[in-house]
């Protein structure tokens, strides 16, 4: 047998990126839970500082 008849030997895949350790990812990233509480509560914190400064208005007059 010829080396000429032997298929062409196929470069290996490169390696997947390594996973990022719990630590680093922590420090980049906050849970999506948290980020909709947090919202939740500037939008209803704003919604009753509001409610008050009209009840305040109102009872001013």
């Amino acid at each position: 047998m010829s080396e000429h008849n032997a298929a062409p030997a196929e470069e290996p895949a490169p390696a997947p990126a390594p996973r990022k350790s719990i630590e680093e990812t922590a420090e980049t990233k906050f849970p999506r839970g948290l980020v909709v509480r947090l919202f939740a509560y500037l939008v209803a914190g704003h919604i009753f500082a509001g409610f008050l400064y009209l009840l305040f208005e109102v009872g001013g007059k």
